[in-house]
């Protein structure tokens, strides 16, 4: 049986790298973030911030990394899994920053469904930036909106996450899996 494919999203600084961790503590088989990476892979090839330079670029990389985790999550056995972001994340930036994407973008959103979304509201108590997240809070707060903008457009009905500690934030996930 093909475990269950539960995303974790929200905006910049919203606390999902710390409630993955926490899940992963519990014993719970988590896909994580894999943005972080493909920015440090472009700064070692002289590009400071990808998505800024050649965004598409950056996009589809994003894009293919979550796709290859989505069919790793499907060889994965057990009630389910949480991922750190979701295939339709790259379209929801790419529709913020108004950058155009191939039709095929959409049709890999459309042919890899997922069977839940958790998503994290905007925070200003807890977010940070740092080297590579460089939006400020209010950016964060617009690129919350086209996250539940383009989950509702796909068909979700986006959880959102209660503004709580880590350990209730992660708790409230498992109890509405």
């Amino acid at each position: 049986m093909k475990s269950r494919k539960i995303v974790i999203t929200g905006g910049p600084g919203t606390g999902k790298s710390s409630i993955v961790h926490r899940l992963e503590e519990k014993g719970e088989r988590c896909l994580h973030e894999i943005s972080r990476q493909v920015t440090l892979e472009a700064q070692k090839e002289g590009i400071a911030q990808l998505f800024l330079e050649r965004p598409l670029l950056f996009s589809e990389k994003l894009l293919e990394g979550r796709l290859k985790q989505y069919i790793e999550a499907d060889k994965i056995t057990g009630d389910h899994i949480f991922i750190d972001r979701g295939l339709h994340d790259v379209l929801a930036y790419m529709d913020y920053f108004k950058t155009p994407y191939p039709d095929l973008f959409d049709k890999i959103c459309k042919d890899h469904p997922y069977d839940k979304i958790f998503i994290l509201p905007p925070w200003k108590e807890i977010y940070k930036s740092d080297n590579e997240r460089y939006e400020s809070f209010e950016q964060a707060l617009k690129i919350s909106d086209y996250l539940y903008s383009t989950y509702r457009n796909y068909g979700y009905d986006p959880i959102e996450v209660p503004k709580l500690s880590v350990e209730e934030r992660t708790r409230f996930i498992l109890n509405n899996i």
